[in-house]
C-alpha cells in the first residue's frame, strides 16, 4: 500500500472520527467501499467517495473545515461537498428521502431517483482496525454495472471490471441487475 493509500485511510477514520460523534450520518461509496467490505486495499484510489444526507452537509463541512480540510474550488457545493487536505480528496454525495422515506439522489439533475433497497443498511467494512459504514455490496454492483447506461459519457474502465469480479464474487451473484430507470 503506498504513502497516498495510508493518508486516504486516516482521512476516512478521521471523517468517522469527527462525523460519528455529531450524530452525521456517513456511508463509504466507490473503491473505498469496496475494499473495506472486502477487508483489504486491492488498488490505488484517487480520491475518497461518500454519502451524506443532504440536510446534514453544512454541519459536516463546519466539521472538517475546523480540522483543516479546504472546500475544492473547482467543484459546486450544490451538487455534493468536495474537500481537501493536502493530496486527499474526499467527496459527499448528498442523499435526500423520498415521501416514504427511502434513499435517493439528493441533488443534481438526478435529486429525488430512488437509491437501491438496502443500500444504507450494510454491515459496516473493516479494514484492519478501522471499521466504517459502507453502502451495500449490491449497491456497489448496480452502481459499477448501470453508470455507462446512466451516463453513456463515462464507459467502463478497466478497474470498473475488475471491481465487479471483485464484488460479485463477495456477494455470491454472478448475474447481471435488473437495470433501473
Amino acid at each position: 500500500m503506498d504513502q497516498l493509500a495510508h493518508r486516504q485511510l486516516a482521512s476516512i477514520g478521521e471523517v468517522v472520527g469527527s462525523a460519528g460523534p455529531a450524530g452525521v450520518r456517513v456511508w463509504l461509496r466507490g473503491g473505498w467501499a469496496m475494499d473495506f467490505q472486502l477487508g483489504s486495499v486491492t488498488r490505488p484510489h484517487v480520491d475518497v467517495d461518500w454519502y451524506c444526507w443532504h440536510e446534514d452537509a453544512d454541519r459536516l463541512a463546519s466539521l472538517l473545515l475546523a480540522r483543516g480540510w479546504r472546500l475544492d474550488p473547482r467543484m459546486p457545493v450544490a451538487t455534493q461537498l468536495d474537500l481537501f487536505s493536502a493530496d486527499v480528496e474526499v467527496s459527499f454525495a448528498y442523499l435526500g428521502r423520498d415521501g416514504d422515506g427511502r434513499p435517493t439522489v439528493g441533488a443534481g439533475p438526478w435529486a429525488g431517483t430512488l437509491l437501491p433497497a438496502g443500500m444504507l443498511d450494510a454491515p459496516p467494512g473493516r479494514i484492519g482496525t478501522l471499521t466504517v459504514p459502507t453502502i451495500s455490496v449490491a449497491a456497489q454492483i448496480e452502481f459499477k454495472q448501470m453508470y455507462p447506461v446512466w451516463m453513456p459519457e463515462r464507459p467502463r474502465r478497466p478497474k470498473d471490471a475488475d471491481d465487479l469480479a471483485l464484488l460479485r464474487a463477495v456477494s455470491g451473484r454472478a448475474g447481471p441487475r435488473t437495470p433501473r430507470p
